[in-house]
């Protein structure tokens, strides 16, 4: 896939240029579609395509007088027309340039979004392959459960950022409507085949029913979706923060030559980028309490929700778009450590193959109480030794929890010892990683 500095282009998206030049899509659209129903004849619409434009300095000149953007957007444009500018905006409320116009910027934005969410989906989907048969321990509380891998671990992270993207797919369709409905929705002034003309040329729907403009439950869909793809990529950079401490030490963020950690503390190596990205995550889950409170307007409309939306459409998408491309880079360059990864499965000396032994004694008779009495008594010795000072592992690379089971005379009146030690096979517990993958990677 081609890369692109993305950053730049969604800024442009936003800024008074785009702004403008939406608005003016929107303007010239309702100027064909009058022309095809007939207001306007093909002369004036020739002559006001050709010659429509504005000028930012010239909008904020007007503006200052005006105290009111889209007339002073509409004065600037019919400055470079003659008598046929008479038919800019005609029958047109500026809720219905101005929402129309923003459905279009947030649909391009929307489709540069899933653009780097693809990016993202190829390099995790990379890495879990990569890293599909790596052994690691699994957690739960932040304890040490059973053997997993690395490639399970970012399979899941594959299939929620996968979920989020279908959830920004679905609030693309929901945004891509426009409306030209008229100052109080009710088509007083132009015909529905106006609205649906308009909409047919800039590529949207027309919304099935409207006021004065597109009602916000849209825009709060659009937003709650890039929270909710915000939180699972914050989910993917606290594993990673916790992956680089110091005492788990089993994969960490590239460090570059010549990169600082500290200015104190010469050592150190941060993860500067997942913070970083928790950090942005923060941000973007933050805009979706004002998205929320901007459904609920006076009647018709208000103004309420404008002063919010030009903050929080522009930097959710570039904060978004930022955000994905930053952790793109960080898992595609992620360093990752098997054999510490290894090293701290047998930690515990054995104890993550406790689920494992626990399934085979009601096999052989015993109840489900009785069995786990007998695992946890063996377990709850091992922790003891641990916590003593014992090595997790023998001279002969014998885990504590193995030796303790088969000193157990009660586990082995009902397991022989190579039943025990299978136990003790990693292979049981990756059995159906490929199975996994394929499902997950279809």
């Amino acid at each position: 896939m081609v890369q692109r500095y993305s950053r730049e282009i969604m800024a442009k998206k936003w800024d008074l240029k785009a702004k403008y030049d939406a608005w003016l899509k929107v303007e010239l659209a309702a100027v064909k579609a009058w022309n095809k129903l007939g207001i306007i004849n093909d002369a004036d619409c020739k002559k006001i395509l050709e010659n429509a434009k504005f000028d930012i300095n010239r909008i904020d000149e007007i503006e200052k007088t005006t105290k009111h953007d889209v007339i002073a957007f509409l004065t600037n444009v019919s400055e470079n027309l003659g008598e046929e500018g008479r038919f800019l905006h005609y029958a047109m409320t500026s809720s219905d340039c101005i929402d129309t116009a923003v459905a279009l910027q947030i649909k391009e934005s929307l489709e540069l979004i899933l653009e780097d969410i693809e990016q993202l989906l190829d390099v995790i989907k990379k890495r879990a392959l990569e890293h599909k048969n790596t052994l690691m321990v699994g957690r739960s509380h932040g304890i040490h459960g059973e053997p997993i891998t690395f490639g399970l671990v970012m399979a899941i992270w594959y299939d929620e950022i996968k979920n989020a993207k279908e959830l920004l797919l679905h609030a693309k369709e929901v945004i891509s409507y426009g409306k030209i409905s008229g100052a109080m929705g009710n088509f007083a002034h132009a015909p529905l085949e106006f609205e649906e003309e308009v909409c047919k040329i800039l590529n949207l729907k027309p919304a099935p029913v409207s006021n004065q403009i597109i009602q916000r439950d849209r825009y709060a869909q659009v937003i709650s979706a890039i929270a909710i793809l915000a939180s699972s990529c914050e989910q993917i950079a606290v594993a990673i923060r916790h992956f680089q401490r110091t005492e788990v030490y089993e994969a960490e963020e590239y460090f570059s030559q010549g990169q600082k950690g500290s200015s104190a503390m010469p050592h150190k190596r941060n993860p500067v980028l997942s913070e970083n990205i928790t950090g942005l995550c923060r941000i973007l889950r933050s805009f979706v309490t004002p998205a929320l409170e901007n459904v609920a307007l006076w009647h018709e409309r208000d103004i309420s929700h404008s002063s919010v939306e030009r903050f929080i459409l522009p930097d959710a998408f570039i904060t978004a778009d930022f955000m994905l491309n930053r952790l793109k880079n960080l898992i595609d360059n992620l360093l990752v450590y098997p054999k510490n990864m290894m090293k701290n499965l047998n930690l515990t000396g054995g104890l993550v193959f406790s689920g494992r032994v626990l399934l085979e004694l009601p096999l052989k008779g015993l109840s489900r109480e009785e069995a786990y009495k007998i695992v946890q008594r063996n377990a709850m010795k091992v922790w003891n030794d641990l916590q003593d000072g014992k090595s997790a592992l023998n001279e002969k690379n014998e885990s504590l929890f193995l030796i303790a089971l088969l000193n157990d005379e009660d586990l082995r009146s009902k397991l022989k010892e190579e039943d025990v030690r299978k136990c003790f096979d990693y292979s049981y517990y990756t059995k159906n990683i490929d199975a996994i993958f394929a499902r997950t990677f279809k």
